[in-house]
């Protein structure tokens, strides 16, 4: 015959608190005293007690849980923007249900919609939006939520995000300052907010140079194989440019995929340049030149501003945070020799 399986009531008895304690002190709530939590856990241990997270969510009405609905899943940006959110959502004790819509807004729409009943706030990311009341639309009322990278302007909702725009204009003036006049850009997806920002930084750092510029601009999809594809036709032009300025290190990686198979040395022929520091660019040959955006930290104070409001009962929001990315040198651009 089966055991009966460990309550609540269980570990109240053993620990010798009230069930209210004990909820309290696994659910990670700060109205409980240090020595009585670590009494609570260490009893909870022994007796392998696991709530039970149905019965939970009909007496408390929380999930305990997050909503994340990104764009994507893929690559090293969205592995290290979910390590920030897990990190703050794990020390607090949160499950993530996480969704991902590929760009597609109407599939945006049918995982939004989706998180309804089953999440206490949710974090979204939607660089897509070029319809702006299609978000909304599809937000849930009245659920606290947190935007990241995400272009609405109304306030309405908490936004984090980076401010492209500005960290595209440092890395092209870095580019002009190391000697570098012919810059080609590989851009990102036409529809991406922070892919237009970095473009519009670009062109406006060239536009307000004070030596004889010129900018080349390609067609990229914020991938390593797009960025390749842009070396390549770099490669097949009569002439090289001075530097290649790609709007994320993935791009960045692939263009120097394709130089180095083409035997074009960096940066001695060609300077290179990416957006994002994400970890591999410091460990790539040469090392890679870039705008430092701290992704993890992006994710993670998202994530403690949705467990604020949700700790206050405040689905209105207000706050937020935009981050300025840092100019990070390493070999890719060594100022350029002069005879």
């Amino acid at each position: 015959m089966a055991k009966p399986a460990i309550t609540i009531k269980d570990v109240a008895r053993e620990a010798k608190v009230s069930v209210a304690t004990v909820s309290r002190a696994l659910n990670g709530h700060e109205n409980v005293a240090e020595p009585v939590r670590q009494q609570v856990l260490e009893v909870a241990r022994r007796l392998r007690y696991t709530p039970h997270a149905a019965a939970r969510s009909l007496s408390s009405r929380s999930t305990q849980t997050i909503g994340l609905v990104l764009p994507d899943l893929h690559g090293e940006f969205f592995s290290e923007l979910m390590r920030g959110i897990d990190g703050v959502a794990r020390t607090h004790r949160w499950h993530l249900l996480v969704s991902s819509y590929h760009g597609d807004q109407e599939q945006q729409g049918v995982a939004l919609q989706a998180m309804r009943g089953r999440v206490d706030g949710l974090l979204v990311m939607s660089p897509y939006a070029a319809d702006p009341g299609f978000l909304k639309d599809n937000l849930p009322p009245a659920l606290p939520t947190v935007l990241i990278n995400t272009p609405l302007v109304d306030g309405q909702y908490p936004a984090f995000g980076i401010d492209d725009h500005a960290g595209a204009m440092a890395m092209t003036r870095h580019l002009l300052e190391t000697g570098r006049r012919r810059i080609a850009f590989i851009a990102g997806p036409e529809a991406n907010h922070d892919a237009r920002e970095r473009l519009r930084g670009f062109e406006e750092a060239m536009a307000g140079s004070a030596a004889a510029a010129q900018g080349i601009v390609l067609s990229g999809g914020f991938d390593e194989a797009s960025g390749y594809a842009a070396g390549q036709a770099l490669l097949r032009e009569a002439r090289l440019p001075d530097a290649v300025f790609a709007a994320n290190d993935m791009m960045a990686l692939g263009c120097l995929y394709a130089f180095n198979q083409a035997s074009v040395r960096v940066p001695q022929q060609v300077a290179l340049a990416g957006f994002d520091d994400i970890p591999l660019a410091r460990f790539v040959h040469p090392s890679l030149t870039t705008m430092q955006v701290s992704i993890a930290d992006l994710g993670g104070r998202a994530t403690s501003h949705l467990l604020h409001m949700i700790d206050r009962d405040d689905a209105s929001g207000g706050g937020g945070a935009i981050l300025v990315p840092s100019l990070i040198v390493r070999d890719s651009t060594s100022r350029r020799e002069t005879s």
